[in-house]
């Protein structure tokens, strides 16, 4: 192992407040299938996971369950390393915040900031948000609320410990500067400079006393330590770190990390309070912070509140575990939010998973086991239609290799699937079954049949880090021991003469939609037998609303989201860029033109990475939807 380079991978530890959904369970997929893939190019990989397992929100869950708060994290810790287990990942270290040496070392660490002066006794007073055991001040909150979770707040005030964030402002300015890598994508290294640091930073409350479920200071036991101080630590507890310099031989070999893999909404914790800790206890700061988009229901965020929340194991139960795996990892792009629907799972896994990758490995064993009894030789009887084949097929490592590294996996699944398309049309273009009945062409036919198999063996390799028990499963039925990445540079390393599998497994079995929405429907929250009692608005209410008249003046289809049309559209004064979900009821050509109505004074959101500056009104079902349109000139205002 000491010839290999070391690579330490984090993920988030994850909060044990409840079950992870499909959206948390994305992070550990892709951090997986990084590590996996470093493995492949040789890495010594070190891939560490947890549970974040303190505050006062643990502390009301326990409460509300009746039972101890640590009777609490270990049932959620469980439920998570299950769950995580369960979709095939390979982490080496599953830590948790409740373990005696990381608490331990929380403790060490907080008393030596406190001897060093950067942590200090003050008091605190603002906007406390209990979800995120965060203050804020008035002018951070956005409409009254947590501009992180976007949940209440209250008036709080209570002796605190800070921490002199504002010392080391400038000095993680230049860091930044100094390392542009440092945070990405880009965008969000921008964010922090323009939302945190260029306004200035405020010291950090790093302690609390309103509640006792968490790592006491333990010169001061009316006070706890702040949860994200905690949490942060265990990226180099789980390492064995030593405030006092006894370091653990890991420590040694795999600080500082290389990644640690986050969520975008958690990055201002990781790239301003984790580097500035890390700077004053003199500690080498992490390579790299990649702030993963975020997987959205439909064109909404996961959340129980809203109703519309997926489990993992549900997925499983229905699709398989490299289904969901690669739905997630395909899906889910570099710096945009991703989504997931039932149709579009469905889609994914008919279209690419049972079409283009099964039925090419079923159809190339099944006519190398009727032409030649499942021995694959390479005859050398090679036509020009050949060399695109290879080209292709020794291109794709290069380009997955450099995308993987670049953590844009689902840039780099899109070249696995490059080649498999072209070796299905190489099929179409040989013509096999042709070659059969010919004699003479027997040789030809088998060397076709041998560079199928060379370029499923070289695809089969690349989905390790992908769909990795489809993988192995393929690779065996081609019975190769050639699955070395690394040497994906020459084509034609499959040995000639082996015999493959007579007994071909169905790698991923067409799904029928209507099934699938059966299952769906099932694991839907059950309606209450209570009926709703109907709400209503006010006059006022009614007229906090502006509708107004716009045309239609150009129209295309969204980039990333089919079911999403962008259309620019006059409304008098200005026109406006406004984002619909009707792409499957109305084509860009249809829309221009029409007359629609406008909610002119909705606040822009962006959908799936493009802004959006108002609603169109329409009406009906959402398979008989139409756009409420009118004959006024553009501009006016419906009352």
């Amino acid at each position: 192992m000491k010839d290999k380079k070391n690579f330490y991978l984090t993920t988030a530890i994850t909060y044990t407040s409840g079950k992870p959904h499909i959206g948390n369970t994305y992070e550990i997929v892709l951090s997986d299938a990084i590590a996996r893939h470093k493995r492949q190019e040789g890495y010594n990989v070190r891939f560490q996971t947890g549970t974040d397992e303190h505050g006062i929100k643990i502390e009301n869950k326990a409460k509300e369950a009746g039972i101890e708060p640590k009777e609490y994290v270990d049932q959620v810790a469980g439920e998570v390393k299950r769950i995580w287990d369960m979709m095939d990942t390979t982490y080496d270290r599953f830590m948790r915040t409740t373990d005696s040496y990381h608490e331990k070392q929380v403790q060490k660490v907080f008393k030596k900031l406190y001897d060093k002066g950067d942590i200090y006794l003050g008091y605190y007073e603002g906007k406390y948000c209990e979800a995120d055991e965060s203050f804020y001040t008035e002018s951070q909150l956005i409409d009254g609320r947590c501009p992180d979770c976007g949940g209440p707040v209250h008036d709080a005030k209570e002796d605190a410990y800070f921490f002199k964030l504002s010392k080391y402002q400038d000095r993680l300015l230049q860091y930044y500067n100094d390392h542009p890598d440092f945070i990405k994508p880009e965008s969000r290294k921008n964010e922090m400079i323009n939302n945190f640091l260029k306004p200035g930073l405020q010291d950090l409350c790093v302690s609390r006393t309103s509640f006792t479920w968490s790592i006491p200071v333990d010169f001061d036991p009316k006070h706890v330590v702040y949860v994200w101080i905690d949490a942060l630590i265990n990226y180099i507890t789980g390492l064995g770190y030593d405030a006092d310099g006894h370091h653990d031989v890991l420590y040694d070999e795999f600080w500082p990390a290389d990644i640690h893999v986050i969520g975008k909404d958690i990055v201002r914790f990781h790239t301003i309070y984790w580097p500035i800790l890390l700077m004053a206890l003199d500690i080498p700061l992490p390579k790299q912070i990649f702030g993963h988009p975020w997987l959205l229901m439909g064109d909404s965020k996961m959340s129980k509140h809203l109703g519309n929340v997926i489990y993992a194991d549900d997925l499983v139960n229905i699709f398989g575990v490299d289904a969901v795996r690669y739905y997630l990892l395909h899906e889910i792009p570099y710096d945009n939010d991703g989504s997931i629907t039932w149709d579009l799972l469905v889609e994914r896994i008919n279209g690419d998973l049972a079409n283009i990758l099964g039925n090419l490995v079923n159809r190339t064993l099944a006519m190398s086991n009727k032409y030649f009894n499942g021995i694959v030789e390479d005859k050398g009887a090679y036509e020009g239609v050949d060399d695109e084949l290879k080209q292709i097929a020794l291109k794709m490592p290069i380009k997955f290799n450099k995308l993987m590294d670049e953590y844009k996996v689902s840039k780099a699944i899109d070249e696995i699937f490059v080649l498999l398309r072209r070796t299905n049309k190489y099929i179409d273009d040989t013509e096999p079954w042709v070659l059969a009945k010919d004699e003479s062409k027997k040789d030809r036919l088998a060397t076709v049949l041998y560079n199928l198999t060379e370029a499923i063996r070289f695809a089969a390799i690349a989905l390790e880090s992908i769909i990795p028990s489809s993988s192995q499963k393929i690779l065996d039925m081609i019975h190769t021991d050639q699955r070395d990445l690394l040497k994906l540079d020459t084509f034609g390393l499959y040995q000639s003469g082996t015999k493959v599998t007579d007994k071909p497994e169905v790698l991923f079995a067409r799904l029928d939609p209507k099934e699938v929405t059966k299952k769906a429907e099932a694991l839907s929250p059950k309606k209450t037998s209570v009926e709703k009692k109907e709400e209503f608005i006010t006059i006022d209410d009614f007229n906090k609303v502006e509708l107004v008249v716009g045309e239609v003046i150009s129209c295309k289809k969204h980039p990333d989201a089919n079911k999403l049309l962008v259309s620019q559209i006059n409304i008098g004064d200005e026109t406006r860029q406004i984002v619909s979900g009707i792409a499957d009821i109305y084509t860009p050509e249809e829309m221009i033109g029409k007359k629609v109505i406008v909610v002119k004074n909705l606040k822009p959101a962006k959908l799936r990475g493009i802004e959006s500056q108002g609603m169109i009104l329409a009406g009906g079902t959402k398979k008989q939807l139409q756009i409420i349109s009118t004959n006024l000139p553009n501009g006016t205002k419906i009352s």
